[in-house]
């Protein structure tokens, strides 16, 4: 009840901001349910396309099925959205005062880089639940600590492979940390922190066996998550100036016609590249893409699927070793997209940065505090926190070698700012009060 006005606030701002056209990726997701009701994900080989994992597209497919109007759909995002904030407070409960909960849980709840992701049907919200449930079933496990097969470590574990089936990126932070802790565990079994991590970690590789499964029967490559991140990477990889690694969609080639996909642009054979503007577009940035770009979709585009998705990765490779400059400080730009959705390639500014900088730059100023505490007093810190991190990190540092945006990071907050509490609860305080005579 203490944070139904937040409930009441999402599902007002949805049926404010809802809009019927579907943008972004709200047609993938609306696809892939449609295709599950048929009794497949992706369209057979060569034509093989899994540009997102599974978990969101499972969970809108009984509205799908019934052909509910799609603002209930967006109201998902609300409910979503409110329980993450409940969770975050739970969670908060067991680690630091009840006083910093309050306030931590509120500024979770005022987060508004948040709402700008309501009204859409995409996966960002179920995206956020996940992980502030993975983080509050993790602590959970932790009580009592000595005990590392209960229940809430299992609970965790399909959590963590249901994030992973939801954006595939954790399923790469997945598989690095089981390989990781597994080796750790050979050496330190006694540890009961090692194990408690390796049992969440193997119930989420388990929970995503059945889709690693049918990629495979599909690909024919063992731990295929997607066949977007030749894509992404080729983005990340561009050499040309005034190119800052944001992402573009790909055309696709019928006949002699390179069509739109989506809402960005249309590429003709015969040498002519216009991009559908959608107001924040510089002029003349259709011609800029043409000409550095359409050399290299004349060759990807002669491939489909996972053939279409390697051909991505060997030009970006290629770019890479010839520009390895470039691409640094593509990754530099890609950072700052995950912090403050800024710079973006061939885009005009707008007001809308500014609104990034005050709620990130405070998390990302804590953040760097927190750090050195976090390295000095790491045995000290709890198994929940330390597991967290190691998310984090993996996450953010998998996503700045590929075109990623300020959602990335928002997806993580959650996790961040129990991390940030529980440091500054045992490092910091603060007097708001003179002290001393008057």
């Amino acid at each position: 009840m203490l944070f139904s006005p937040f409930l009441v606030f999402s599902v007002a701002l949805v049926m404010i901001f809802y809009s019927p056209s579907l943008i972004g990726d709200e047609d993938k997701y609306l696809n892939y349910a449609k295709n599950i009701i048929h009794g497949y994900y992706s369209p057979p080989a060569p034509n093989i396309y899994l540009a997102v994992g599974p978990g969101y597209p499972l969970v809108i497919v009984p509205f799908v099925a019934l052909k509910v109007p799609l603002i209930y759909v967006s109201f998902l995002n609300a409910i979503f959205y409110y329980l993450s904030i409940i969770l975050v407070y739970k969670t908060l409960r067991y680690v630091v005062t009840p006083k910093l909960t309050l306030i931590v849980s509120l500024f979770w709840a005022f987060y508004y880089n948040s709402y700008e992701n309501l009204q859409f049907v995409s996966s960002e919200l179920i995206s956020t639940f996940l992980v502030s449930a993975l983080i509050y079933f993790l602590v959970k496990s932790n009580t009592p600590a000595k005990n590392y097969k209960n229940k809430y470590i299992y609970i965790a574990g399909f959590v963590f492979g249901y994030l992973a089936m939801t954006k595939v990126i954790f399923g790469y932070v997945l598989l690095f940390m089981l390989a990781g802790n597994g080796i750790i565990w050979l050496f330190y079994r006694n540890s009961v922190n090692y194990r408690k991590g390796l049992m969440v970690l193997i119930v989420a590789f388990i929970t995503t066996i059945p889709f690693l499964t049918y990629t495979y029967i599909l690909s024919g490559k063992v731990f295929y998550w997607g066949s977007d991140g030749g894509n992404n990477i080729y983005w990340m990889s561009t050499p040309f100036e005034k190119e800052y690694g944001s992402w573009f969609e790909a055309p696709k080639q019928e006949k002699d016609l390179m069509v739109k996909m989506g809402s960005y642009y249309q590429f003709r054979r015969e040498e002519h590249y216009k991009m559908t503007i959608d107001g924040e577009n510089i002029p003349g940035a259709d011609e800029y893409i043409w000409y550095n770009h359409h050399r290299n979709f004349a060759e990807i585009n002669k491939f489909t699927g996972v053939e279409q998705d390697s051909k991505f990765k060997q030009i970006a490779f290629n770019n890479i070793k010839a520009h390895p400059l470039k691409f640094i400080e593509n990754c530099f730009c890609n950072f700052g997209r995950i912090l403050f959705n800024f710079p973006y390639t061939y885009k005009q500014q707008t007001p809308r940065t500014l609104l990034r900088i005050p709620l990130n730059g405070i998390i990302f100023t804590l953040l760097i505090f927190t750090l050195i505490p976090t390295i000095i007093n790491w045995k000290k810190i709890i198994f929940p926190i330390r597991f967290s991190i190691f998310i984090f990190f993996l996450y953010i540092g998998g996503s700045i070698f590929g075109s990623a945006e300020i959602r990335m990071f928002t997806v993580t907050v959650p996790l961040l700012l129990i991390w940030i509490s529980f440091v500054l609860q045992k490092t910091l305080k603060i007097r708001l009060r003179f002290e001393g005579n008057k």
